[in-house]
């Protein structure tokens, strides 16, 4: 059989699987284990499943607006697309498309070197007298070995990406499987008064805790970079998306449930590796807990590995469907000559995330999210309405549930959590807005 071509020579070979898998392992990363400490202290105790909870509705309306937008726009370069078609009616759509292109030069590299700083983190459990510079290199080494990965052509990258998968299945199968016949339901759900009055400080709480969970989650969006490589797009796509935000909630809930029923919640908040913590909880001879403790911090490293290997995948399009645009430098447009993949992009994106390794995970994470609120977020919700309502020309074979009710629910939700977030990482944002505006001008006067 002949190869389906999309816009721009690309293939389109990945199926359903593929697609759900290259989402899955974007999302079930390292985040969760080295996170859940974080989220008991945002809450101040074990009712963490709130904040995974509203984390799950957010992501979900938010990814029926992506899933609306890439059923109608399926080429590859994912929001980039979306925000040029959706603000073109309004004389926007160029400096929409530049906003988020540029945005993609700080955010991408930002959320690639959070994994790598988590795989480094982990990597603590065997080389206890790592210091800070090795801490450092470790997770630079990281991001360039998944990039050589990458380098390859797109058939073999699906399937890589499906055994990758077996393996983040089979480490998160194992948490929950040991939790759910030795876990105690009432440490578990042991929650404090705090929990149940619902004020100011528990709003606050939600929503610092929220923020949190929104990075774990992040992700379910990765397969839209590469929708121009998806075959059936206006079905494959939008199914991707919601079946990994659902199959992704239901995976956190449980294992963070069954983590709190063996390792007390106070304890938990100030574990480092809490899940290497948990399995050997299970075992009774504490030498055999240290061996499963050993092999959980093996598994959670390439859970880790397979998560950057789809974030630099997801990314590496994104630049080039703009070049090919005539939107962004066009070096970045260029093909590999023999295996049909942006190997420009791809290895420039690999390259920006080197330095960002050596920052600290709370800063990326607080950087990264509110720098994607306001360069992304907020405006996308917006984008999937003026879509709908302005461009009759383009086709919309997939509309969300309870349409605009999802795109506005995000839309607010999104803003909250950005105006009630960490007063420096507010400060950063909106100087980066203004950097872009600056950058915008220099790039249209050319």
């Amino acid at each position: 059989m002949g190869s389906l071509k999309s816009e721009g020579g690309l293939e389109r070979r990945l199926g359903l699987r593929a697609a759900l898998a290259t989402n899955l392992i974007g999302m079930v990363g390292v985040g969760p284990f080295l996170t859940i400490p974080a989220m008991l202290t945002a809450m101040g105790g074990p009712h963490i499943i709130y904040a995974w909870i509203a984390g799950a509705l957010l992501s979900l309306a938010d990814g029926l607006v992506y899933a609306q937008l890439a059923a109608a726009l399926p080429g590859t370069g994912g929001p980039y697309v979306y925000l040029r078609e959706a603000y073109a009616p309004l004389g926007l759509g160029r400096l929409m498309a530049f906003l988020f292109i540029f945005q993609v030069l700080l955010s991408a590299p930002l959320s690639i070197a959070s994994g790598a700083v988590g795989f480094a983190n982990y990597l603590g459990f065997y080389w206890e007298t790592m210091t800070p510079i090795a801490h450092g290199l470790v997770a630079a080494a990281t991001c360039v070995a998944m990039t050589a990965l990458l380098y390859r052509n797109i058939e073999s990258v699906g399937r890589l990406a499906v055994a990758m998968l077996v393996v983040v299945l089979a480490t998160v199968g194992w948490i929950v499987a040991a939790g759910l016949f030795t876990f105690s339901p009432a440490q578990a759900f042991d929650f404090p008064a705090s929990a149940f009055r619902v004020d100011g400080a528990w709003w606050r709480s939600l929503s610092a805790a929220t923020l949190i969970a929104i990075y774990n989650y992040g992700g379910y969006n990765n397969v839209c970079n590469i929708g121009g490589e998806v075959r059936d797009p206006s079905k494959t796509l939008p199914r991707a998306i919601v079946l990994s935000i659902v199959a992704v909630a239901v995976m956190y809930v449980l294992m963070s449930t069954v983590i709190l029923g063996m390792v007390p919640w106070r304890e938990a908040e100030r574990s480092e590796t809490i899940a290497a913590l948990f399995i050997a909880r299970t075992f009774h001879d504490p030498a055999a807990g240290h061996a499963a403790g050993a092999l959980m911090t093996a598994l959670i490293l390439f859970v880790t590995a397979a998560s950057l290997y789809a974030l630099i995948l997801g990314y590496s399009r994104v630049p080039f469907a703009a070049a090919r645009d005539g939107q962004f430098f066009a070096v970045f447009g260029r093909l590999h000559p023999t295996k049909s993949f942006p190997h420009v992009s791809l290895l420039t994106i690999g390259a920006i995330s080197l330095p960002f390794c050596f920052l600290s995970i709370g800063r990326i994470v607080n950087w990264l999210i509110l720098v994607q609120i306001v360069t992304q977020f907020v405006w996308i919700c917006a984008g999937v309405i003026l879509l709908h309502r302005y461009r009759r020309d383009i086709a919309q074979p997939f509309v969300m549930w309870l349409y605009p009710i999802p795109a506005i629910v995000a839309a607010v939700t999104w803003t909250a959590i950005f105006v009630t977030g960490p007063r420096d990482g507010i400060v950063f944002s909106l100087a980066f807005v203004g950097i872009t505006l600056v950058a915008y001008k220099v790039f249209s006067s050319r």
